[in-house]
């Protein structure tokens, strides 16, 4: 064979485009779903603006969401994350909110998705997106009728949900869009997938005050001691961390650190389990023993009202991190 010295040489492979994240809108337009190009995954119902499933990058579901919850808008989500707004729990001695069923309308009412946004990682191998943001929005237009008339002022809503490697951020702009001043409280209900209840400890709450609304004069107010947190029996208690939001709550397992949680102009967390009498009393909660493998560590702000004039804004928000 004739060695030719001006032969071409091999031509350079043209480097294809970064992965991307993947989002799509499904169930007649009723739900979100993003994935990373890792593979961690997030879906977002739409009603309530509810996440119903949080996957790491090999599928295990780190979110616990009810069997027999209701999916299809006809109630409020057994599960995930749901959203509450403008009152937790029920207020009855709060004029402007008393009218509203148990933790206000947000988790009860349809959102309207905004759009997507993400970050790229040069640092990652092959680039691509490092992260995927969905806004949701909402605003009087959005609501019932009935909604409308129990809490008639005007405010906008923006949820942010972040897919991250490994971390799950949900922050929430409030604005006053009227002239009048009105108080409102908000926390984001998350419900966290555990293998068994018993081998759960929870930390980042010692020595804080807490009210305990299973006790008798409910709630009453007390001190955590300086151990971490056990769950044996049914649990509702609303903490204001002696660390501060920006100190880390944490959620063990069989003495392994499973969840982080930091919180930004959040100031409480409510940590609850039904239990097993609690849970049977749930026509939504099933299986009955799933008490068993479920924790919600709430970050909100519930301890006394957060008070918008018109025209300003308030943004709190979390960051999970699962480990």
């Amino acid at each position: 064979m004739v060695d030719r010295p001006k032969k071409p040489s091999a031509l350079s492979a043209t480097p294809g485009p970064a992965p991307q994240a993947q989002v799509t809108i499904s169930h007649s337009n009723n739900r979100v779903a993003a994935v990373l190009p890792t593979g961690e995954s997030i879906e977002v119902l739409l009603f309530g603006a509810t996440i119903v499933s949080w996957k790491d990058a090999k599928g295990v579901e780190k979110l616990w969401v009810s069997e027999a919850a209701k999916t299809d808008g006809s109630k409020a989500v057994r599960g995930g994350v749901p959203v509450v707004f403008p009152v937790f729990g029920t207020a009855p001695d709060h004029a402007a909110t008393s009218k509203l069923p148990q933790h206000g309308f947000a988790r009860t009412s349809r959102w309207e998705f905004l759009g997507k946004s993400t970050s790229e990682s040069s640092s990652t191998s092959g680039g691509g997106d490092d992260s995927v943001k969905l806004d949701f929005g909402l605003s009087p237009s959005n609501l019932s009728e009935e909604s409308r008339k129990a809490w008639p002022s005007e405010f906008g809503l923006i949820y942010s949900v972040t897919l991250g490697r490994g971390n799950l951020s949900t922050s929430l702009v409030v604005r006053n869009e009227g002239d009048a001043a009105w108080e409102f409280q908000t926390l984001m209900h998350t419900y966290f997938r555990v293998g068994d209840i018993a081998k759960v400890e929870i930390t980042g709450l010692e020595k804080s005050q807490y009210l305990d609304k299973l006790t008798t004069p409910i709630p009453s107010t007390a001190t955590s001691p300086s151990s971490t947190l056990t769950i044996a029996k049914a649990t509702d208690r609303v903490y204001s961390p002696a660390g501060g939001p920006e100190a880390p709550v944490a959620i063990k397992e069989g003495g392994n650190e499973k969840f982080s949680i930091v919180r930004d102009n959040l100031n409480e967390v409510v940590v609850w389990n039904p239990w097993e009498a609690g849970a049977k009393s749930l026509a939504d909660f099933a299986p009955k023993d799933g008490y068993k493998e479920m924790i919600c560590v709430e970050a909100g702000a519930v301890k006394g009202w957060v008070k918008l004039e018109g025209g300003e804004s308030w943004e709190g928000g979390q960051i999970i991190t699962a480990l």
